[in-house]
């Protein structure tokens, strides 16, 4: 089982904790991670990633066993600790503005 955190808007929209656990069947990647929770999730479409090319929304940061993990390769492999469940796959909204 995948741990990921969501930011508290996107608990608010799928109605669901602030840590959820997915079943991802292939590697576990930025991908298949978020694959997995708009499965789950269907709410959650468009919200992290656009609709058509699945590019990671502006403002939105992935981290992963403390590192940001935002501007890797979606297809590369997470941490071996998120891959264990021992530490989550945390989404992040970036805060802007002065």
């Amino acid at each position: 089982m995948i741990r990921v955190v969501l930011p508290f808007h996107l608990q608010t929209l799928a109605r669901c904790d602030r840590e959820v656990a997915l079943e991802v069947a292939d590697s576990v990647t930025q991908r298949t991670v978020l694959d997995a929770l708009e499965a789950r999730y269907p709410m959650l479409k468009g919200t992290v990633r656009e609709h058509v090319t699945l590019a990671r929304r502006p403002r939105v940061r992935f981290f992963a066993a403390g590192e940001d993990v935002t501007h890797d390769s979606p297809d590369e492999e997470l941490p071996r600790a998120v891959v264990t469940g021992d530490v989550p796959f945390m989404i992040i909204g970036a805060v802007a503005g002065g």
